[in-house]
């Protein structure tokens, strides 16, 4: 409960019809939750303009109205507060109402298009093993210390944020971390926050269903790094093409890490098995239980991060050595034969790269690799037949299969990704449509030794068919027919 005058302060306003010492006890942006004494933002937002939903706001009791254009008519008994744009006057909003959370919590965000979950998690487990109390915002999950929040967004938006980061104060947090999706960043949802640090991971194809172009894409991700201030750090990586372009307007401090040339921090790959990696970090040998190239650079993220953040050196390493991986990232088991089954969040180009190339680097050769993937329905249609050209080429059988098909024809997805299928490579190709059956002939196709992925899906349990989520768990069913076949 706040006056309208507090909740407004720092917010840009054009113009203010009505009285600003009235008091708020509640904030929102969807007229639903609209209630006695409400303010209500009306955001412009993809698919429904609130502006529309105003008189009903008002009807179910809204005091007070934040708009980039007054209505028609006008009600004498509601404040009306004009500003340039409602969506990111809501973070500023937002934040004060929960007394800027943000401002009493060590705050990194995590933004590229691979490793944002790995390293937020991670640095979640670090910090927690370090002692301290922590939050932290997720793909897989939302947590404070030992309380987990489901997760609907990658970042939630401008309320649900404060809201939860109001919590990780009032329960002794003393830093969060999170990830920062593109989607995020372009509506304008991490708006008002402070960040004592950012760190960018990589960009490659993805969300161009959302953002049209790979250049929009780019500057979505670099929108985040304009946006911190002075006293905050910009962390990048400098072996991505773009990692540099992300820093360029940015106020922080500029820090750069590498596994392939001069940076602020470096790392050198030792060995990379099947068990994890031997890295040396900084010239330290530490070896670690992720797996693969990928994870090299964000185990070093997730190092510096922490020394950044005023960590000790060799506590950082012997605690981060113990750590195991996420849900879902490279996820594995292996039968009595020494068949190994693979599940990974993997669902971009670049991740389904990284994870069949850490595949060949780690085997011996005499095995077969057999992937099983699919792709998301309402989403960027462009990169499913670069999957299957990827898939194909790194692996020695490919079974196409159902991911989350959403309201789109299972059978068309399949379609799309059969268009990255060459000739030469299509006897290698299985088409199964039921995602269990396509796991199951995988498991029964292996022989000792060999090794499955199935990627896509990850830490997900459940399968979204027309609007419905069924429960469905790779991990589940690899164990079913792989351990028990």
């Amino acid at each position: 409960m706040k006056s309208l005058k507090q909740i407004l302060k720092n917010c840009k306003t054009i113009k203010i019809k009505g009285d600003i010492d009235i008091i708020i006890d509640n904030i929102t942006f969807n007229s639903s939750d609209v209630k006695k004494g409400s303010l209500f933002i009306a955001i412009k937002g993809t698919r429904v303009d609130g502006h529309n939903f105003i008189e009903s706001a008002e009807k179910s009791g809204a005091i007070a109205v934040i708009c980039s254009n007054f209505p028609e008519k006008c009600n004498k008994n509601v404040t009306y507060i004009l500003v340039k744009d409602t969506g990111y006057s809501l973070g500023i909003i937002a934040s004060n109402f929960y007394d800027k959370p943000t401002e009493k919590l060590k705050l990194v965000g995590v933004t590229g298009t691979n490793g944002k979950t790995t390293i937020a998690t991670l640095l979640f487990e670090l910090y927690r093993s370090l002692g301290f109390k922590v939050g932290l915002f997720s793909t897989v999950c939302n947590r404070i210390n030992d309380t987990i929040i489901p997760s609907t967004h990658t970042t939630p938006d401008p309320i649900a944020l404060n809201c939860v980061f109001q919590k990780m104060v009032n329960q002794g947090c003393e830093y969060a971390f999170m990830e920062v999706s593109s989607h995020a960043i372009d509506q304008k949802r991490i708006a008002g926050l402070n960040f004592k640090g950012g760190v960018f991971t990589n960009i490659t194809l993805d969300h161009l269903d959302y953002h049209k172009t790979f250049d929009k894409y780019i500057k979505a991700k670099k929108g985040f790094f304009d946006s911190l201030n002075k006293n905050a750090f910009a962390l990048t990586n400098i072996d991505d093409k773009n990692g540099m372009v992300m820093l360029q307007n940015t106020k922080a401090k500029k820090y750069t890490y590498s596994l392939q040339t001069l940076a602020d921090f470096k790392c050198r790959i030792i060995e990379n098995q099947i068990t994890g990696l031997q890295l040396n970090i900084d010239g330290v040998d530490v070896w670690f239980n992720l797996i693969g190239k990928y994870n090299a650079y964000n185990l070093l993220a997730i190092y510096a991060t922490a020394i950044l953040l005023g960590a000790e050196k060799n506590e950082v390493l012997e605690k981060l050595s113990a750590l195991k991986a996420v849900e879902g990232r490279f996820d594995y088991i292996a039968n009595s034969d020494k068949t190994i089954g693979i599940v990974d969040y993997a669902h971009t180009p670049d991740a389904l790269k990284n994870i069949l190339s850490t595949i060949n680097d780690i085997r011996t050769g005499d095995e077969q690799v057999i992937t099983v993937f699919g792709a998301g329905g309402d989403r960027d249609s462009s990169k499913r037949p670069i999957m299957a050209k990827i898939a194909c080429e790194l692996s020695d059988k490919v079974i196409i299969t159902s991911d989350n098909p959403r309201s789109e024809d299972p059978e068309q997805i399949i379609f799309d990704i059969l268009k990255g299928v060459d000739i030469s490579n299509k006897k290698k190709v299985l088409v199964i449509e039921n995602r269990e059956q396509a796991i199951n002939t995988a498991c029964s196709l292996s022989k000792k030794g060999d090794i499955i992925l199935i990627a896509g899906k990850g830490h997900e349990k459940y399968q979204e068919i027309k609007g419905v989520k069924h429960h469905f768990d790779d991990k589940e069913i690899l164990y079913e027919y792989l351990i028990n076949k």
